[in-house]
């Protein structure tokens, strides 16, 4: 009789622990080869594999398989009268905890390994369809477990992941081959110009075109095939472009403008012209045409141009959920707050301090959601100028204002089936809330300068290091929309609650900074992690990447050295410690150290209390009763410097 295998032990968080560092730089084959062996250690079990479905045929073909200790290499095989059948079928987790042979009798392979307990868990995407599975087996029964269960959901989920990145990735490949072909099959002449206006290349439409071969015109001026008067209007667009803010390099030359064919012949044209950087050199395109057929063919570029600009947006989504790194219980719970929310469509309201990781955490519940395969776009609402705002959220009609020369879709057109991140949503001006009120309410909204009303289909994430109740009750924040947004809210810890995150988190920015520059870096001393624990990091895990990069750059013999990187400790907490030394007596002495801290922690609190507003009614000097001037001489004094947002 089979001994009955214990999970009693199972330590939930360094599991998540093997999640997190063993796949942290691995994808493909190698990846999936890390999570079943780090599940099967997890678990304690004999083996652990990981499938991709074939449904035509009705198999499953192994992407890593770990049994016994060892690697089986090409494992395939039809999942009829399996227990993965169960799992592909029913689209479900199956867990049989013993007599798993008894259920399975004609099962060679089962018998083969000695199998007397199996789970299994299906791969699936947003739509449901099983894309694949994740499955354990043991010699021993493996009774139901609660936290077991957890953890192997975990990694299912993280083997989804890798499973969708890697389709998406295929996808890209598709969509840019798809780009190249149009490029090669367009009836335009797309006409590359280096930074000297000479073509650089040119597509196989332009030898029709200009009636020449494709061959000659490389390494020619552009001027060759236009008239002086469209050349010369050809390079006061060039020069308007230069000089125009990134985003907006692009122009249309209307029909007036002249071409002329290889044997002299002109023709009208109207063209294109935008500029580009490619390695810190200028160049520019010039997509030319006859002025009768012209749209279809430059509309399907900009198309598959998007949708591949996007994908791979999506998959910096799938990569960057590997960033969230850490084994605290303030992190955990917020990952299981992810684990909650993702497969929901519920509104998403990020909180915390600067530097905290909010988009990180925003990322993950995108990629853990049923949404993950659609875009992922992020708006910093605190970068756009005001008068830029709406048109960035919900596009603009050509002409609609100075500078509209084209139509442009805006993010949450571009963002529909998928998710949309407002960070720093609190810096919205207030006429922009009501028009996004709308869309949360209804999903519905007009371009600038058009009248159609567009409905769209976008989950709303969104993220403040503001105390947006306290804006709704002072009004500078819509009431309305606060709780529209505050419908799931969640709470990113900062750095100071994570407790030992901060040594995770240190020696994996050394890694990877080392890395970079080519270095070998030691690990860190126990002196180094109790240096970096005292800190109170005000600027969070922002922070402590950029002092960990300059400790990189400024190690001796591959030892890191915090010395001068760090301010000093908190000279408060040593005057609060020195307090309750003494029982707090009003007769306790404090250093000038001590009430230079003091003040420091007083007013960075009434600086955040403010929104970081010196003056005004509601400024930090108001609150405390100070002269503007003297609050701003005493923030240089100390050293006091506003945070970079989140």
């Amino acid at each position: 009789m089979h001994e009955r295998r214990s999970t009693q032990g199972l330590n939930e968080a360094a599991a998540l622990g093997m999640i997190f560092e063993g796949t942290a730089t691995a994808t493909g084959a190698h990846f999936f080869s890390v999570l079943v062996e780090s599940l099967a250690r997890a678990l304690g079990t004999y083996g652990a594999w990981v499938t991709e479905y074939l449904p035509e045929p009705r198999r499953l073909r192994a992407l890593a398989f770990w049994l016994g200790g060892e690697w089986v290499h090409g494992y395939e095989h039809l999942i009829d009268g399996t227990p993965c059948q169960a799992v592909v079928e029913g689209a479900r987790l199956v867990h049989y905890p013993e007599k798993v042979l008894e259920l399975f009798p004609h099962e060679a392979d089962l018998r083969a390994m000695g199998a007397a307990s199996y789970m299994g868990v299906p791969l699936l995407d947003t739509d449901g369809r099983v894309l694949g599975h994740l499955a354990v087996i043991d010699r021993r029964p493996m009774p139901e477990d609660p936290r077991a269960l957890s953890v192997f959901r975990i990694f299912a989920a993280r083997a989804s992941a890798e499973l969708q990145r890697i389709r998406a990735e295929g996808e890209l490949r598709e969509r840019e081959e798809k780009l190249a072909r149009l490029v090669d099959s367009a009836m335009d002449a797309i006409l590359e110009l280096d930074p000297d206006l000479r073509i650089s290349r040119v597509n196989p439409a332009a030898e029709k075109v200009f009636r020449c071969p494709t061959g000659s015109l490389a390494g020619r001026p552009v001027s060759d095939l236009l008239t002086p008067e469209s050349y010369r209007r050809l390079r006061q667009l060039v020069e308007r472009l230069d000089s125009d803010p990134a985003g907006e390099r692009a122009v249309w030359i209307p029909g007036s403008f002249t071409a002329r064919c290889g044997e002299g012949t002109e023709f009208p044209a109207e063209a294109t012209l935008s500029r580009f950087e490619l390695r810190g050199r200028t160049f520019h395109t010039l997509i030319l045409r006859n002025v009768n057929d012209r749209v279809e063919a430059e509309y399907r570029i900009r198309a598959l141009t998007s949708e591949a600009e996007y994908l791979r947006e999506e998959l910096k989504a799938l990569h960057n959920f590997d960033r969230i790194i850490g084994q605290s219980e303030a992190l955990l719970r917020t990952l299981r707050e992810v684990d909650q929310v993702a497969e929901t469509d519920a509104t998403v309201l990020l909180l915390g301090e600067t530097g905290t990781g909010k988009e990180l955490v925003a990322r993950a519940v995108h990629a853990a959601s049923r949404r993950h395969d659609r875009p992922f776009i992020k708006v910093n609402c605190a970068a756009i100028p005001t008068t830029l705002i709406e048109s960035e959220f919900f596009g603009h009609e050509k002409g609609a204002f100075t500078g509209a020369t084209a139509r442009r879709e805006g993010r949450f057109r571009l963002a529909d089936g998928g998710t949309i991140f407002l960070d720093e949503i609190g810096e919205l001006p207030l006429d922009v809330q009501a028009k996004l009120l709308r869309v949360l309410q209804e999903g519905e909204f007009e371009a600038v300068g058009s009248s159609r009303t567009q409905k769209v289909d976008v989950r709303v994430l969104a993220a403040t290091n503001r105390d947006l109740e306290r804006a709704a009750a002072e009004g500078e924040f819509r009431p309305d929309l606060y709780y529209r947004l505050n419908v799931f809210p969640m709470r990113v810890p900062p750095l100071r609650e994570r407790g030992d995150d901060v040594v995770l988190l240190a020696a994996a920015f050394a890694r990877r900074c080392a890395q970079r520059m080519g270095r070998t870096i030691e690990p860190l001393s126990d002196a180094a992690a109790r240096r970096l624990k005292a800190y109170g990091w005000p600027g969070n895990v922002r922070e402590l990447e950029n002092v960990i990069e300059r400790a990189v750059i400024t190690a001796r013999d591959g030892r890191l050295d915090l010395s001068g990187l760090l301010p000093e400790p908190a000279a408060a907490e040593a005057a609060a410690s020195r307090q309750e030394s003494v029982g707090a007596r009003p007769d306790a002495v404090l250093t000038q150290q001590d009430l230079e801290a003091l003040e420091r922690q007083n007013l960075r609190r009434a600086l955040e209390a403010s929104g970081w507003r010196v003056a005004g009614e509601r400024g930090a000097a108001k609150l405390l009763g100070m002269n503007p001037s003297t609050l701003s001489s005493r923030m240089k004094a100390l050293g006091i410097r506003r945070p970079q947002t989140a």
